[in-house]
């Protein structure tokens, strides 16, 4: 039986976190274990009392198999941390969440994607900012990631689609449950171009608690994040203070000290956000060259499964040799043989010490008819 029906099941049960994930997969090794465990062996494994009737009361209420047959047929995708699909980026925070559930889909160019969020009543400056600054960041292949909230958020993704850019929405429900539902239009337009995204099971309401968690994944997908408007208790505010946390970069757009609406972003500043002088601003930071080499790389096609390997365990950072020979499995000598080709075809490039990332080089390729 597919484990994931078990980490979708956790996922049901209050009190189960990122952490408690993780003790419970080092306790028993999978999650069907840990479903089928007893009282003791979860005390064991470090669930409360509390926790563990919790997690009874749950094993009770629901049918895994039936919610496995329903996410199937609405067409939503289940990722784990085990899976290779899981956002790099996301991994990389604190406690990312264990399950991801996805209406769309995920793409290795979500990795340089741009948070944008803001007020839900943002003014004319700051629609004409958000649409100027998405439409410059989509023609450039940059994701836009935000919450699909009225505001800043849906102008966003609305001006990403008109583009013909990619964007996430990041739900602090389930994905079928879409918030606010004047939306719903929308969202099943980012999930035709993109990904509506949550961590909550299907069937989630949209309460008030869960929207600060949202906002954690929002920046972990995110490589910069923008505040276009915000006051001073705006939800957005939350979102920079994640991001920060997670060593993303924070841009916030400067206003009139007598705007409400920009109370909090001026605010932002003063902490030591970067100001929003110029859009152009987010491409100098996100190294936009790189960004479309990047993306150009993903496009040469391998000429056998062992590139194609390697191309699923490079990324945007360094990963030095002996950690792909890890990865692979292979001997030096076939890792080296790969990489040099691969290096000659212009698909990665050595940066130092045995590090090596995916960039297009610009040059000439190698072409094999040359040598045949």
């Amino acid at each position: 039986m597919d484990d994931r029906l078990f980490w979708i099941g956790f996922t049901y049960v209050r009190g189960i976190g990122a952490v408690r994930f993780r003790g419970l997969l080092n306790a028993f090794g999978n999650m069907q274990s840990a479903w089928g465990a007893s009282t003791s062996q979860l005390m064991e494994a470090g669930l409360s009392q509390k926790i563990i009737e919790n997690f009874y009361q749950v094993k009770k209420q629901i049918d895994l198999e039936l919610i496995w047959k329903n996410i199937e047929k609405a067409g939503i995708s289940v990722l784990t941390w085990n899976e290779d699909l899981y956002p790099r980026r996301l991994k990389e925070i604190d406690q990312p969440p264990p399950v991801l559930y996805v209406l769309g889909e995920l793409t290795v160019q979500d990795e340089w994607g741009v948070a944008i969020v803001g007020t839900r009543r943002m003014t004319g400056y700051g629609r004409q900012v958000t649409e100027e600054l998405v439409e410059l960041l989509a023609n450039h292949g940059v994701t836009i990631v935000s919450g699909l909230a009225r505001g800043v958020d849906a102008c966003a993704h609305d001006t990403a689609l008109k583009q013909g850019g990619r964007t996430i929405a990041v739900l602090g429900s389930g994905v079928d449950r879409i918030y606010p539902p004047e939306h719903r239009r929308l969202a099943e337009d980012i999930a035709k171009n993109g990904a509506v995204v949550s961590d909550y099971p299907p069937g989630t309401p949209p309460e008030s608690s869960n929207f600060p968690p949202r906002n954690r994944i929002i920046s972990g997908l995110s490589r910069v994040v923008v505040v276009i408007e915000a006051g001073v208790t705006s939800g957005a505010l939350i979102t920079s203070t994640f991001a920060a946390d997670q060593g993303r970069d924070v841009f916030s757009l400067p206003g009139s000290i007598y705007a409400n609406q920009s109370k909090g972003t001026n605010r932002l500043i003063q902490q030591g956000a970067r100001p929003l002088i110029d859009v152009r601003d987010v491409l100098d930071v996100l190294n936009i060259e790189q960004v479309q080499e990047y993306r150009q790389a993903r496009l040469e096609l391998p000429t056998d499964p062992r590139e194609q390997q390697i191309l699923d365990n490079l990324g945007y950072e360094p990963i030095h040799i002996d950690d792909l020979g890890n990865a692979t499995g292979w001997g030096m000598d076939t890792l080296t043989a790969t990489l040099t080709m691969m290096e000659l075809k212009g698909m990665v490039r050595q940066v130092g010490a045995m590090n090596y990332i995916l960039v297009k080089e610009k040059g000439v390729l190698y072409q094999r008819n040359n040598h045949e």
